[in-house]
C-alpha cells in the first residue's frame, strides 16, 4: 500500500483536487487516535481511515463539501461530539483537521507542435495546467511528451477546430507560419472575445501586420489591445527553450491577474527579444 505522502503526490501530479484529514485529538469512545490520516477525493475516500462507521462518514461527506465550495485553502479544525453531532450511542468527542488540496484548470490550447511549442510543452507541463496541442501533421504530435495534462489533438484544418474549444482557454498560436496564423486568429477573436490570453509567436512586423489584418477582418481595436505578438517578456535569446521560458512567463502574469488578482502588469505590451527575428 501506497504512503499517505505518496498517495498525495500522486493526486497532486495527476492535477485531482482532495482534502486530507487528520486526527488532532479525541475523548471517551473515539474510534481512531490522534494522528491517524485519510485523503478524501470528489469521489469519497481514496486513502487511510479516520475511524470508520459513523464519524468517518461524516468526515468524508465534509471533505466533498469543502471540494465543491472551492473555498480559499486555509485548514478547518472541527470537534464533533459523538453523539449529539453523529448520532452514534457511544459518548466522547473527536476533534478533525481538514486541508484542502485544489487544482484549480488552467487551460492552454497551442496551435502547432513544432519546435517552439515542443520546448514550450516541456516547460508547461511541470505547472498545474491541461495543454491541449493541435497540429495537422502527426510526425509532430508524435514527438510530444506523454503525460496525463497533455492531449495531442490531429486536425486537417486548424482554424476550423476552433470551434469546439472554449472562452476560458489560453490561446497560443505557433504555426508554420502568417498563412496559418491569420485563419486560426479571426476564430479566436471571433468566438471567444473574452479568452483571458490569445498570443501569436513572431516579429513586431508580423504583429503590425496581423493586427491590421484582423481590423480589416472586424475585429475590434479594443480587442486587438490585448493581443500579443510577439509573444512573450523580454528576455533570452531565440534558442527555443529560452523563447518557451519567456512565453510561459507572460503565460502565468496572465493566469495571476485572472485567478488570483494580482496588480495588473503591462506585460502584454513589451514587445520580446526573444521571439522578435522568427
Amino acid at each position: 500500500m501506497k504512503s499517505f505522502w505518496e498517495t498525495a503526490l500522486e493526486l497532486q501530479m495527476n492535477h485531482q483536487s482532495f482534502v486530507t484529514v487528520t486526527v488532532l485529538g479525541s475523548r471517551g469512545s473515539a474510534p481512531q487516535d490522534p494522528g491517524a490520516k485519510a485523503i478524501v477525493t470528489e469521489n469519497g475516500l481514496h486513502w487511510g481511515t479516520v475511524g470508520g462507521g459513523k464519524v468517518e462518514a461524516r468526515a468524508i461527506s465534509k471533505s466533498q463539501e469543502i471540494l465543491k465550495s472551492q473555498n480559499p485553502a486555509v485548514p478547518e479544525v472541527i470537534t464533533w461530539n459523538l453523539q449529539r453531532d453523529i448520532g452514534m450511542s457511544c459518548g466522547g468527542e473527536i476533534t478533525y483537521l481538514f486541508e484542502s488540496h485544489y487544482f484549480k484548470s488552467w487551460p492552454i490550447v497551442i496551435f502547432g507542435a513544432g519546435h517552439v511549442s515542443q520546448a514550450l510543452v516541456r516547460v508547461l507541463q511541470n505547472l498545474n495546467c491541461q495543454l491541449t496541442i493541435v497540429d495537422t501533421r502527426l510526425e509532430w504530435l508524435e514527438k510530444l511528451p506523454q503525460a496525463n495534462n497533455i492531449k495531442q489533438v490531429l486536425v486537417t484544418d486548424m482554424a476550423e477546430y476552433c470551434s469546439s474549444l472554449h472562452s476560458t482557454n489560453y490561446f497560443v498560436t505557433m504555426t508554420q507560419g502568417h498563412a496559418y496564423d491569420l485563419p486560426i486568429l479571426k476564430q479566436l477573436f471571433t468566438l471567444f472575445p473574452s479568452a483571458p490570453f490569445i498570443g501569436t509567436i513572431g516579429s513586431k512586423i508580423k504583429g503590425l501586420r496581423l493586427r491590421k489584418e484582423l481590423l480589416e477582418f472586424g475585429i475590434s481595436k479594443k480587442q486587438l489591445d490585448d493581443f500579443r505578438c510577439p509573444i512573450g517578456i523580454p528576455m533570452g535569446g531565440n534558442h527555443p527553450f529560452e523563447i518557451a521560458i519567456s512565453v510561459s512567463a507572460q503565460l502565468l502574469q496572465a493566469r495571476d491577474q485572472q485567478f488570483f488578482s494580482k496588480p495588473e502588469t503591462d506585460s502584454k505590451k513589451i514587445q520580446p527579444t526573444s521571439a522578435e527575428k522568427l
